[in-house]
């Protein structure tokens, strides 16, 4: 039976397909073209690849951020000073092992005698300054500069050593031969000038006898010191006291030989003595003594070594003054040497005092110290009526506590006298740098 026209053309338009002995079922939806089945494909791949690429991205990125942070924590701590432990300030390099430290710690190092390199200590002879690590340690501080040192370390640091300063290294002392002792080192040792036609051309009227020669009529120790002789004050060998280049402190009542070390076995005239290690500002700021003096008040030391670095002013100048100021007064130095000031300061037995009320004329190396930095205080306090101070600092109201002031640590108000506006400062971002600042706007001892 043949199909109605229009069933037929239902059936056309379907997805029937009829055949000769075959009947096939299609769905009513035809399936996606090969070549269109294709691109889909592609794209859902191409979007997976994309998605996979961005999150493989962002976890890269991330482990590349935490191995850059790995990297810089590595490189400052390679750049840490062998002798401070801190990021490297000023640094120099030492020759030939090239281990690089601070400027300034080298220098102490030095100083303190130092014949070696620091870390090492192979021997080493050179220490210059190394732009290559300065670069380093700019590029690191301009990223993160919470690892800048304090301005005051900064400051004392460069008191210390003068940036690009090219510093040598003492090569080591020989060793000393050996001094030919007496047999017998119960017994003193004749001094330089007990032996007749001695090179100095003068001789002791009393001489000691020697051990290896006169046993019977040597010295013993247990005797003290034998009649007209004492034992210097630096080289604390046995010196005749009437010899010519014997001198005698008038503050410690010791006696120096002039021979052993001339420029340091000796007392020297008042204006022309050198105070022991207070060469320069640096010395002083090393110091302890000078702080203690100061009962403590660091805020006021660092006013004071600001103002000396500013001005150029020398410890030599400072004890100059001191000197002049002491003769002038009444009494002079007579307080100082009734204190006990200048007891014990050397390790050998003082003469007597003939005369205590006598002009004091000479003094040794370590007295001229001690009468620097006790007079350091009373110095400063004059050397501020002189109106040469910044006057932020020149207009602080002297503390009713006085040089004793018990609160030179506290950040609270301090008597009726409020602090100027001082906190607000540009200092750095120091604790330290902020309450000096506020402090010494309106405390100072006197």
């Amino acid at each position: 039976m043949a199909l109605p026209p229009a069933t037929y053309a239902s059936v056309a338009s379907s997805s029937f397909v009829i055949q000769a002995g075959h009947t096939s079922t299609i769905g009513v939806k035809r399936g996606a073209s090969p070549s269109f089945d294709a691109s889909n494909s592609d794209g859902s791949r191409k979007r997976l690849r994309e998605d996979s690429d961005a999150g493989y991205a962002s976890t890269s990125s991330a482990a590349n951020i935490t191995n850059y942070q790995a990297l810089a924590e590595d490189i400052i701590q390679e750049l840490q000073c062998g002798c401070c432990s801190e990021l490297v300030y000023r640094p120099v390099v030492v020759s030939p092992c090239q281990h690089f430290f601070c400027g300034s710690c080298v220098f102490l190092w030095i100083k303190n005698g130092g014949t070696s390199c620091p870390a090492c200590r192979a021997q080493a002879s050179l220490v210059t300054p190394s732009r290559p690590l300065q670069s380093l340690v700019d590029i690191i501080l301009r990223a993160d500069p919470s690892r800048t040192r304090a301005e005051g370390e900064r400051r004392q640091a460069d008191e210390v050593y003068k940036q690009g300063s090219i510093m040598r290294i003492p090569t080591p002392r020989e060793p000393s031969p050996e001094p030919n002792l007496n047999p017998n080192l119960d017994y003193v040792r004749p001094c330089p000038h007990c032996s007749p036609n001695n090179q100095f051309g003068w001789s002791c009227p009393e001489p000691v006898v020697d051990y290896a020669v006169d046993a019977e009529h040597a010295w013993h120790l247990d005797d003290g010191s034998p009649p007209g002789h004492a034992y210097c004050g630096n080289c604390e060998n046995l010196l005749a006291l009437l010899a010519p280049s014997t001198t005698k402190c008038d503050f410690c009542q010791v006696s120096f030989c002039g021979v052993n070390v001339p420029d340091r076995c000796i007392a020297a005239p008042l204006l022309a003595q050198r105070p022991h290690s207070m060469n320069d500002i640096g010395d002083l700021i090393l110091s302890a003594d000078m702080y203690d003096n100061f009962n403590g008040n660091n805020v006021e030391v660092d006013i004071m070594i600001d103002y000396l670095t500013n001005n150029h002013i020398s410890p030599r100048r400072i004890y100059h003054e001191i000197i002049i100021h002491l003769q002038s007064q009444p009494g002079s130095f007579k307080i100082m040497i009734d204190s006990g000031l200048f007891l014990d300061v050397h390790s050998v037995a003082p003469g007597r005092d003939e005369d205590p009320d006598a002009t004091r004329s000479k003094i040794c190396r370590l007295c001229a110290a001690e009468i620097l930095i006790q007079g350091m205080k009373d110095w400063w306090i004059r050397e501020r009526e002189k109106g040469a101070l910044d006057p932020d600092v020149a207009r602080r109201p002297d503390c009713a506590e006085g040089s004793s002031c018990p609160k030179q640590r506290d950040l609270g108000p301090h008597g009726s006298v409020s602090p100027p506006s001082l906190l607000t400062v540009n200092y750095s971002s120091s604790y330290e740098a902020v309450y000096v600042s506020a402090w010494t706007s309106y405390c100072r001892f006197h």
